[in-house]
């Protein structure tokens, strides 16, 4: 493992690469704990340290993509959600509208227009959606946190309420457009995808926290607990962690290769020979987009009947506010529902069989027993119809498994979403993306070393050996990466059985 990390920082691409990368995400940890002058984070701190699912709901879930900077008041609050949500929009509009769809085929001078007009969107979301929530934290914090008494946690906004707003929005808007900024920067000069990479960061924040937890259970007190039982406990949570994300990446890794053939074609005074290829279709098309969408779609009704409950006192309201929280069944069923509706939508909308079916064809490829056009096109279909549902499964079950591991088997919240979830996953498929740049740096330096001493004899089997060294260092790399992400994701579930409570 040294001598693979040794050869990764003697690249001095990938070295400058990786350096430029923890710098900027130096700059953001640093802006996701700098509270905005007038806002107190300590009573939020305070409320939220009483909830045994603090970790559950929409704010939550922001709260989780922020960093912990939503909870903390901090310049970086809004975190890099309002560019998601800008991308979202622009991707639905432009399955709408038909100029939006003819800036995505214009190849880079259509995307970054689209960029652009996403960079627009974002700020307009970012002064709307600031303003509204300090003036929620301002005037209703317990409709934003229910439970949040504001006699007795004090106030969260202690500065007067004129040009606060002003000097506030501005801050939470500037922070928003300077993570943009630097998630480009890392596209550009760092490893991975920026945005990306900034979510896995903040969803990773709680790590140190975790380490702390396991001192105290294996350093600390005994809980009445014998070493060798916690050791079992250890290894068991462990065991279900590891076999967890094994499965993550399995499926999100997962393709069907569906051949395509290819016949000579004569273009101009060339002709071009025919050749067999792969046309690789995902079974996790639509990634954890369904989850964020069928949970954000959940709460928003669930809020507005425990809004109209609590002020009518009507009984269905109360009854529907409660079947469609968690805990209910009736909430699972709509959700694993939902999941598989947002799933099929969204593949519906990015992935265009008939048009996939088009460009073969106007390339001169093929399925083998298939006929071009749109038989072609209803086999495309098809097939990916079946690596949807198997992907919406998976989804399904990823989902729900930290709420059956905290409802039935007591695991607090904040540890049972280790184990599944949107922040897992999430995760997982980021640290993916980086190991596989990672590793096309390595196998690209192997190529300039063999190309360097120009080996003759037995070349082949030098340039194999060399690609083979290539991925063995980068799956080195991988597994340090993961066994850090492991120690520090496990570190917490032994409370279960050690009796440590919710």
């Amino acid at each position: 493992m040294s001598a693979a990390l040794s050869k990764i920082f003697a690249i001095k691409d990938l070295r400058q690469r990786l350096l430029f990368t923890l710098a900027l995400i130096f700059i953001a940890r640093i802006g996701a704990n700098i509270p905005i002058p007038g806002i107190d984070p300590l009573p939020l701190r305070n409320f939220f340290a009483n909830q045994s699912a603090s970790s559950g709901g929409l704010v939550g879930l922001y709260n989780m993509f922020t960093g912990g900077a939503f909870l903390k008041g901090a310049i970086f609050g809004l975190g890099i959600m309002p560019y998601i949500s800008a991308s979202i929009v622009m991707q639905l509009l432009g399955a709408a509208m038909p100029s939006l769809a003819r800036l995505q085929q214009d190849g880079d001078g259509g995307r970054q227009r689209i960029a652009q007009y996403t960079r627009y969107l974002t700020l307009a979301v970012c002064v709307i959606q600031g303003f509204l929530l300090l003036a929620a934290l301002a005037n209703y914090p317990g409709k934003l946190f229910p439970g949040f008494d504001i006699f007795q946690h004090g106030e969260i906004v202690v500065a007067s309420h004129g040009w606060f707003f002003v000097s506030a929005t501005i801050f939470l808007t500037a922070g928003t457009m300077i993570l943009v900024w630097l998630g480009d920067q890392i596209s550009r000069h760092g490893l991975g995808s920026g945005i990306s990479v900034l979510i896995v960061v903040g969803i990773l924040s709680s790590m140190p926290r975790s380490f702390y937890q396991v001192f105290l259970l294996f350093c600390g007190a005994g809980h009445g607990v014998r070493l060798g039982l916690k050791l079992l406990v250890l290894l068991l949570m462990g065991s279900l962690l590891i076999a967890v994300i094994l499965a993550m990446v399995a499926v999100t890794q997962g393709q069907r290769k569906i051949p395509v053939q290819y016949a000579k074609r004569m273009v101009g005074n060339r002709l071009y020979a025919g050749g067999g290829a792969f046309l690789p279709l995902k079974v996790n098309y639509s990634g954890v987009m369904p989850i964020i969408f069928a949970n954000a779609l959940l709460l928003f009704p669930q809020q507005i009947f425990a809004y109209l409950g609590a002020a009518t006192g009507i009984g269905f309201f109360q009854s529907a506010s409660f079947y469609l929280s968690q805990g209910a069944s009736v909430y699972y069923v709509a959700y694993g529902v939902l999941i598989f509706a947002f799933s099929y939508l969204w593949v519906s909308l990015m992935f265009h069989p008939a048009q996939v079916a088009d460009e073969l064809k106007r390339n001169g490829g093929y399925v083998p027993s298939i006929r071009p056009g749109a038989p072609t096109a209803q086999f495309l279909d098809f097939i990916m119809s079946r690596l949807t549902f198997a992907g919406a499964v998976f989804l399904v079950l990823i989902a729900l498994m930290p709420d059956a591991l905290y409802f039935y088997m007591h695991v607090p919240y904040g540890i049972a979403l280790l184990f599944g979830g949107t922040g897992t996953l999430i995760t997982v498929g980021v640290l993916l993306e980086v190991m596989r740049q990672v590793e096309t740096y390595l196998v690209q330096k192997n190529y300039d070393v063999f190309m360097r001493k120009n080996v003759r004899a037995g070349g082949g089997r030098r340039f194999a050996s060399l690609d083979c060294a290539g991925r063995r260092d980068s799956q080195f790399l991988f597994l340090f990466v993961a066994a850090v992400l492991v120690a520090g994701l496990i570190i917490g579930g032994c409370r279960l059985m050690l009796g440590l409570g919710r």
